[in-house]
């Protein structure tokens, strides 16, 4: 990621509806995750868990063994 430069202004997505359509916006432009983040970084400013929340999850769920009973 590159370092933000605090001298320029970025629009603040700060409601996860605006944060969900900016995400439905840059989501097929890039061709994966990592470039998704990139781009939502470089061009706003976002509460990063809040973006993390939005995302659907990379890693497939685990498959927990049946209780012994």
């Amino acid at each position: 990621m590159l370092h933000a430069d605090p001298l320029l202004q970025r629009p603040a997505l700060v409601h996860p509806r605006v944060l969900a359509r900016a995400l439905d916006h840059l989501m097929p432009a890039a061709s994966s995750r990592a470039e998704v983040w990139q781009m939502l970084t470089e061009r706003y400013t976002v509460d990063l868990d809040a973006v993390a929340a939005l995302l659907p999850s990379e890693e497939p769920e685990p498959r927990w063994l049946a209780a012994r009973d």
